[in-house]
């Protein structure tokens, strides 16, 4: 269900465009971002700050869509909170000296510091790479693909890279010890 929700205003958007074109797709995201937003903080009483960013990008770069009429604000969208989500990284390992990776996951999982390191400069470079791709699609191909490429390749690319995390920290999961036998 939370995957669902994450995903709800991609989905969305991507539905509204294939109906009715960029601009009602980008009405749609705001207000399903918007929506999205009013739910997890009447279902759980938090949004977590990532969330409120998005929240703003999706406003910002929508609305200037919207008001506008040129679609190429929110084909910076993606790219914006690729490059701010990866810059957050950066700069709490560089100028804070704190892995916010490890703060936020930490209690889930026991990982030795330079694993948590590696983690981290990897999804700082993911989050580059992210904007870069996006950008190009968004500028050397038509709207049609870079929203296909929105859903599908960005989506992709995030699931293959989850995955070779995974393997990756799997190396430094312990097996559950056995239960013991009163």
């Amino acid at each position: 269900m939370k995957l669902l929700l994450d995903f709800f205003p991609i989905i969305v958007f991507f539905a509204a465009f294939k109906l009715a074109g960029i601009y009602v797709a980008t009405g749609v995201a705001i207000a399903a971002t918007v929506a999205q937003i009013a739910w997890l903080r009447y279902k759980t009483g938090k949004v977590e700050p990532m969330q409120w960013v998005s929240l703003g990008v999706i406003v910002l770069f929508g609305g200037a869509t919207i008001v506008a009429h040129n679609d190429t604000f929110i084909k910076w969208k993606p790219t914006v909170l690729y490059w701010l989500m990866g810059g957050a990284l950066l700069a709490g390992q560089l100028f804070f000296k704190r892995n916010l990776l490890k703060s936020l996951m930490g209690a889930q999982m026991e990982l030795p510091d330079a694993a948590w390191r590696v983690m981290n400069w990897s999804w700082v470079t993911f989050f580059a790479v992210m904007g870069v791709v996006n950008l190009w699609v968004a500028f050397n191909f038509d709207t049609d693909t870079w929203v296909n490429f929105k859903l599908f390749g960005g989506l992709g690319l995030m699931a293959v890279f989850v995955i070779a995390q995974a393997l990756y920290l799997s190396r430094y999961m312990k097996a559950d010890e056995a239960p013991k036998q009163p």
